[in-house]
C-alpha cells in the first residue's frame, strides 16, 4: 500500500484554533427561580395541602350491607360464631379454627348447610360430632333448618388450621 491510501482513510482531529461547523443548536438558558410563573390565587401552601373535597364522596358512601346468608352477613356470622364454640375433645382448639369446617352455606330461606370433616375416620367423636354441629347451627336464632355434610375429600391436614390454632398447639 502506498502512503497516499493510508492517509485518505485517516481523518485527523481539528486543531485548537481551527473552527468546526456543527449542526447542534445552542444550549437553552438555565431555569431560574425568579423566572417561575406563580399560579394566580393560590399560595404555595394551598397548592401542597390536600383538598377536603378530594375524599368527600368516598367518606360519605356507606358500605354495602351483606345479605344475612352471605359471608359478613348477620346470620352467616352468627352460625360461624356458634361453630367456634364446639371443641374437639382431644385438641384444645375449636373445630372452626382447627379447619374441620370446609364450608357454611345459608340459603335465602335461612337453611344452613355445613360441610365438614374430622381429623381421622377413626376419631372417637366421629359418631357424635356431626350431630352436635347440626344442633348448634340449628340453635342460632333465625335458622330454619340445619344439615351437616360429612366429607373425607380433601382429607384434613394441619395446613387447614388457622395461625391462632397452630399457636395454641405450639406449632408456630
Amino acid at each position: 500500500m502506498s502512503e497516499d491510501q493510508d492517509s485518505k482513510d485517516f481523518i485527523a482531529a481539528p486543531a485548537p484554533n481551527e473552527q468546526v461547523l456543527t449542526d447542534t443548536p445552542p444550549k437553552p438558558p438555565r431555569a431560574r427561580v425568579q423566572d417561575a410563573v406563580e399560579p394566580e390565587g393560590e399560595t404555595p401552601r394551598e397548592t401542597m395541602e390536600r383538598k377536603r373535597d378530594y375524599l368527600e364522596g368516598f367518606l360519605q358512601k356507606k358500605p354495602a350491607e351483606a345479605k344475612a346468608g352471605e359471608p359478613g352477613g348477620q346470620l352467616y356470622e352468627a352460625v360461624v360464631e356458634a361453630l367456634k364454640e364446639i371443641y374437639d375433645p382431644e385438641i384444645p382448639v375449636n373445630i372452626y379454627d382447627l379447619g374441620l369446617i370446609y364450608g357454611v352455606e345459608v340459603s335465602d330461606e335461612a337453611d344452613v348447610v355445613v360441610t365438614m370433616t374430622l381429623t381421622t375416620p377413626h376419631c372417637p367423636v366421629a359418631e357424635t360430632m356431626p350431630g352436635e354441629v347440626e344442633l348448634r347451627a340449628a340453635s342460632v336464632p333465625g335458622v330454619r333448618d340445619a344439615e351437616v355434610n360429612l366429607v373425607w375429600d380433601p382429607p384434613w391436614g394441619p395446613n387447614k388450621m388457622t395461625d391462632e390454632a397452630r399457636l395454641e398447639l405450639g406449632m408456630l
